[in-house]
């Protein structure tokens, strides 16, 4: 399989690549090339050439001369093809010169002018082109970067503005595309410049791009609560604030107790001395003996 180096744009070797086979090592075939190099010049021609027979040119209603006594030759008009300002006999006329040729044809001349390019070393491969601002300087440093002298053909993957007006100005460059490489401008060219991404599009690969770190996987999501939970929650805390509410109304009704006894200690409390008043009094209500008699 053929390898190309490829290259920045300051002329520096960034490694190779390797060149599909049925692109760039195809069988050579010079006729079939001829053929659509033919074909393509030929469907190029306007085709507007056009020419005046006698009975187009104007004029000539006339006999010069009549037919006998003359001594020349008889004539019939001034403007038969034998004389000057006549027609012309079998002149061009608007056509198509357009030669059909399919498309087997013309993606195997491809082929074989892209394999004809890579066996003579014509083919350069560059990192994709990016200018900043259009400048033919720039340009021109690349191509003297890349050593690319004579007639240069540029494969872009896609228009852009920058880098056609760069190139504009250098007369010995023209620019392609993939959708519209033809046979004529490979052989044509001293040079066949491509970048990375037009050889992508030409051939339907991809450059491999550098693996990125392997992201790290997400958290497992907690499991849901149960939906009876809360509802325990709400009727243990009621269970738990009636005891307490029980609680509160002992309270409230033992405080006024609690009040009184604060108030009158004697009276809540019996005495020792209550039992000796009620003995005295009993005694005092006894009758004695002198007052009976």
């Amino acid at each position: 399989m053929t390898t190309l180096e490829v290259r920045s744009v300051a002329g520096k070797a960034l490694g190779k690549r390797e060149l599909p086979a049925d692109w760039f090592g195809a069988p050579v075939n010079v006729a079939l090339m001829h053929q659509v190099v033919v074909a393509s010049a030929a469907a190029r021609r306007a085709g507007t050439h056009s020419t005046k027979t006698r009975g187009e040119v104007s004029g000539g209603g006339r006999k010069p001369w009549r037919q006998k006594g003359t001594g020349r030759a008889r004539q019939g008009s001034n403007r038969a093809p034998q004389w000057s300002g006549g027609g012309v006999v079998h002149g061009p006329v608007p056509r198509d010169h357009a030669v059909r040729i399919n498309k087997k044809m013309k993606t195997a001349s491809l082929r074989s002018a892209l394999s004809d390019a890579s066996g003579s070393g014509k083919l350069a491969l560059v990192e994709d082109i990016v200018f900043d601002e259009p400048r033919t300087k720039d340009a021109a440093a690349l191509l003297e970067a890349l050593e690319l002298p004579g007639k240069v053909l540029l494969v872009l993957s896609e228009p852009n503005a920058e880098t056609e007006l760069s190139f504009r100005n250098l007369r010995r460059v023209k620019i392609g595309y993939p959708g519209n490489l033809s046979t004529y401008d490979l052989l044509y060219a001293d040079r066949v410049l491509f970048t990375s991404s037009a050889l992508d599009r030409l051939t339907g690969e991809t450059t491999p791009a550098p693996k990125a770190a392997p992201k790290a996987k997400p958290a497992a999501k907690a499991a849901p609560k149960a939906k009876a939970a809360p509802e325990a929650e709400a009727t243990g805390s009621e269970a738990s604030r009636k005891p307490a509410a029980g609680k509160t109304e002992t309270a409230d009704e033992s405080e006024p107790d609690e009040a009184e006894a604060e108030a009158d200690p004697a009276a809540a409390e019996p005495t020792e001395a209550e039992p000796a008043e009620a003995e005295a009094s009993a005694e005092g209500d006894e009758p004695e003996d002198g007052e009976d008699a």
